[in-house]
């Protein structure tokens, strides 16, 4: 099981484009509040002839973001960059100059067998040549994991390619909306994503294969106004709860509170899992009725649950 704290500290990873001209300013006047994380895209947002432009835009947010943040007291959150080629990872970094030490990393997306090894040769070598510890963030969206006959091999072998630098892995991530639209579907605001069957299957193996040694990403959620965004967003993180996965990609501010506060844990969990992690291991017996007599606590079954809510609890806090 993943016990490394910070991989548990992503949230509510909030998706901007590269181009956005105002994200500097909204990020040091603290407009999204001070418990969120930030991918910049370059890729699936923006358009194929301008990514130069938001590329350059890109830079001259970070950069700003940095020299403000020399001299200002302001929330600074894990800022990644989502890329589409992985040739952009050096380019970036290299003319970012100094300002590349407020950037966490980068989100690889439609990582796949093809791509993995120059997405991670390069993010590794960046490291070594500019004496930085930026993460890596894969996307697990690609078309080729929709065939039964290879989805195993495919996954089994990006987890071998990830286990080889995995302490600079901080997430593995989803992307429901590719995998739905490769089968042409799209879900309402009262549909959870885990109800459409074939994605929801491709999401079981990817927590079957990843989850025991990853934390693992919910997929976005479309849906930000209008009647019922926010009950289908909780329902739908309930879901994603259930299945395995932590935190996940918003694609509107008003996203965040709901994502942070669905992660949130109730006192009584934390108390049970004080008392499991601090179970007397000399002790004849290893079960035992919790504090307030209404679940039973064993030690050897709920360790890793045990770790995991206390994870949870210190990052986004107790009900």
């Amino acid at each position: 099981m993943n016990i490394s704290s910070i991989c548990y500290g992503i949230g509510a990873l909030l998706y901007c484009p590269a181009n956005n001209t105002k994200i500097a300013d909204y990020v040091i006047s603290e407009k999204f509040g001070n418990k969120y994380s930030l991918a910049l895209c370059l890729e699936d947002t923006i358009g194929d002839d301008f990514v130069g432009e938001a590329e350059n835009i890109l830079i001259e947010s970070l950069r700003k973001i940095f020299v403000k943040h020399t001299d200002s007291d302001f929330y600074l959150p894990k800022i990644f960059i989502r890329i589409r080629s992985y040739k952009q990872i050096e380019s970036i970094i290299s003319r970012l100059s100094d300002a590349g030490s407020i950037l966490t990393g980068f989100i690889f997306p439609k990582f796949c067998p093809e791509n993995a090894d120059k997405y991670i040769d390069t993010l590794m070598n960046v490291n070594e040549v500019y004496n930085l510890n930026l993460y890596m963030m894969p996307i697990l969206e690609s078309p080729a994991m929709i065939n039964l006959k290879s989805r195993y091999d495919i996954l089994y072998l990006l987890k071998e390619k990830l286990d080889n630098v995995k302490s600079n892995v901080l997430n593995i991530r989803v992307g429901g909306n590719d995998l739905c639209h490769i089968f042409g579907f799209r879900r309402h605001v009262t549909e959870s994503i885990h109800k459409i069957r074939p994605v929801s299957d491709i999401f079981s193996d990817i927590i079957t294969i990843f989850g025991t040694d990853y934390v693992v990403s919910g997929p976005v959620w479309e849906y930000y106004n209008g009647d019922g965004w926010d009950t289908g967003l909780r329902n739908e993180l309930i879901d994603d709860k259930l299945c395995g996965f932590i935190g996940k990609t918003v694609i509107h501010p008003k996203q965040i509170e709901v994502v942070n506060n669905a992660y949130k844990v109730p006192q009584s969990d934390v108390n049970d899992a004080k008392s499991i992690l601090g179970w007397n291991k000399d002790s004849a017996s290893y079960v035992s009725a919790n504090t307030s007599h209404s679940r039973m606590n064993e030690y050897k079954t709920h360790s890793n649950w045990a770790l995991r809510t206390l994870m949870l609890s210190e990052h986004y806090g107790i009900i």
